[in-house]
């Protein structure tokens, strides 16, 4: 923090809350509603939860934080009253909003947070830049991040995410972007959604009811959801830019091969043909860097700029890290997919895997964890996944969780591999898992602890 330009002041935020400033006034370089996570010059939110944040206050004050966001007066240093601290993080969002001068919003059912991530790596090469960090994309994720806006900024990306109708078109209109876009469409959190996927695609295709006036709409054209989102687009006059392998595309994938050092992807952008390189070799990023490509024009990056975004553009742990282990005869390849999982992914992962060389005598393995939050098509989605993993070429199988059984019995059994009643379970045979010369993909939802095994696995080649 510089002692000129702090992210906030007391009085500021008295000011954009409508509280009462209590003590001497303060500065702060961040905030944060964790108490554990406070630090010297930081605001303590005391925001109520599973657990009131007021409790942690004197916790937060012993720690560093130089003030606090509180409904009622606490003791241990100055700070801001407010009559709801959730409104008053609110309100500190809504005035550090203009901050940047240019914003994204970014939402689908698949790779909203390396989207937005690779959004934001472009920004970096433009100038000064901020988006959301993890996954912060709910009613308190949002407003946070509006509020860690710092001064200066030129763009800013944020991440909008939903577990239930209705949440992603108030956190829109509260970002207020001037571009947006709708990664994918598929069956995620569907148990939420009496109409299923239909109810899905309209509650994504909400993240236009927040674009400014004259914003960009960039769609996924590939999904049978289209039209749903063309018409939350033009409802709103925005300008609709696609993306995908349909001839109208404004960013029209011609071409995605895997190469010893990532991947190339081939396109049409604005007419014109390109090839770009990528660290990343998953066949879902062909359209992901497509969507970012359109995402970063609309918010006055270049092209080239893009490209040498995307060209450094690292997978996020969990989202396809890969390596090799070493073991007693030689090694294998592990991709570490095991952040999150759903159909589309799960598809688009065995896809990639299939398009890998294989060393002579290795095979190609997939480790699977329960998909969750599928209702009640859960088990039709699971065994449904037989058919990709065949299409694939896949050799072997393994699963673990009482979802994954659907799966694991519609396999041939020359590809059942084994299958456990827990990830955990499974982490602990993952030396009969693999053998060297595989190439071997761990994916599940974050939920089902695939990422047990991944590190199970990893942990193979420690010592050797």
């Amino acid at each position: 923090m510089t002692a000129t330009k702090p992210l906030w002041t007391g009085a500021e935020i008295a000011a954009a809350t409508g509280g009462r400033l209590i003590g001497d006034d303060f500065a702060v370089s961040g905030l944060t509603y964790d108490s554990r996570e406070i630090g010297p010059d930081q605001l303590f939110l005391a925001l109520k939860g599973a657990r009131d944040g007021h409790d942690f206050a004197g916790q937060a004050f012993a720690a560093g934080a130089a003030g606090a966001l509180v409904d009622h007066a606490v003791e241990g240093g100055p700070q801001v009253v407010v009559a709801d601290t959730l409104k008053g993080l609110e309100a500190l969002g809504a005035t550090a909003r203009t901050r940047a001068h240019l914003r994204g919003a970014v939402t689908g059912s698949v790779g909203k947070t390396s989207v937005t991530q690779a959004i934001k790596a472009g920004f970096d090469l433009a100038g000064p830049a901020h988006a959301s960090i993890k996954s912060y994309n709910n009613h308190i994720g949002v407003p946070l991040t509006l509020a860690r806006t710092p001064r200066g900024t030129e763009r800013a990306v944020f991440e909008i995410g939903m577990n239930a109708p209705g949440e992603i078109a108030p956190l829109s209109r509260m970002v207020q972007p001037h571009a947006a876009c709708v990664t994918t469409i598929g069956p995620v959190h569907v148990e939420g959604f009496s109409d299923g996927e239909a109810g899905i695609a309209a509650e994504k295709a909400a993240i236009f009811e927040g674009l400014s006036p004259g914003g960009v709409a960039v769609i996924n054209l590939d999904t049978p959801w289209t039209e749903v989102q063309v018409a939350a687009a033009e409802a709103r006059k925005a300008e609709v830019w696609g993306f995908g392998r349909h001839l109208s595309a404004r960013a029209r994938l011609t071409g995605h091969r895997v190469t010893e050092g990532g991947a190339v992807v081939s396109a049409e952008i604005d007419g014109r043909s390109i090839e770009f390189p990528l660290i990343q070799t998953g066949a879902h990023w062909a359209m992901n860097s497509l969507c970012v490509v359109l995402m970063l024009e609309a918010l006055e990056v270049p092209i080239e700029t893009a490209q040498a975004a995307l060209a450094a553009f690292s997978p996020l742990a969990g989202r396809g890290e890969t390596r090799q282990v070493t073991i007693p005869g030689g090694a294998f390849t592990l991709i570490d997919e095991s952040y999150n999982a759903n159909p589309l992914s799960m598809t688009a992962g065995f896809l990639t895997l299939g398009r890998r060389a294989v060393p002579e005598g290795g095979r190609r393995v997939v480790v699977l964890s329960d998909m969750l939050e599928l209702g009640e098509r859960s088990t039709e989605l699971h065994e449904g996944l037989a058919g990709p993993i065949a299409e694939a070429n896949i050799d072997l199988v393994h699963t673990a969780g009482p979802r994954m059984k659907a799966l694991h019995d519609a396999l041939p059994p020359e590809r059942r591999g084994l299958w456990t009643e827990t990830a955990a379970d499974l982490a602990a045979q993952a030396a009969d898992l693999i053998r060297a010369g595989d190439v071997v993909m761990v994916k599940g939802s974050n939920g089902s602890k695939a990422s047990l095994v991944a590190k199970a696995l990893a942990a193979l080649g420690e010592g050797t």
